[in-house]
């Protein structure tokens, strides 16, 4: 193999792992910065006391949540709402602090 052709294979193999590293953390980021976003403002609203719509769902989710079946509760909340686990896990777990 002619070592110019190894070395350009080589070069590009690292700029691969450079652009993808650097793509990748960047859309961490833009994560992160919504996510502390989403808190603020879920705190805004708790201060403001408007609730949000769904009171339905938190009517359906109670029992649920205070039989401690978390994950059954996790399901219908993604079930309704169409929302990522992640986003429904942490919706469950701050309603099921106003329950206790």
């Amino acid at each position: 193999m002619n070592i110019e052709l190894l070395w350009l294979i080589v070069a590009l193999l690292i700029l691969g792992i450079v652009l993808s590293t650097g793509w990748g953390s960047s859309t961490r980021s833009l994560e992160r910065r919504m996510t502390r976003l989403e808190r603020k403002l879920d705190l805004v609203l708790d201060h403001l006391g408007v609730q949000q719509p769904g009171g339905d769902l938190a009517r359906e989710l109670d029992p649920l949540l205070r039989e401690g079946k978390t994950i059954a509760a996790i399901k219908r909340y993604r079930e309704v709402t169409g929302a990522s686990l992640k986003e429904a896990k942490d919706a469950v777990d701050r309603m099921s602090g106003s329950v206790r």
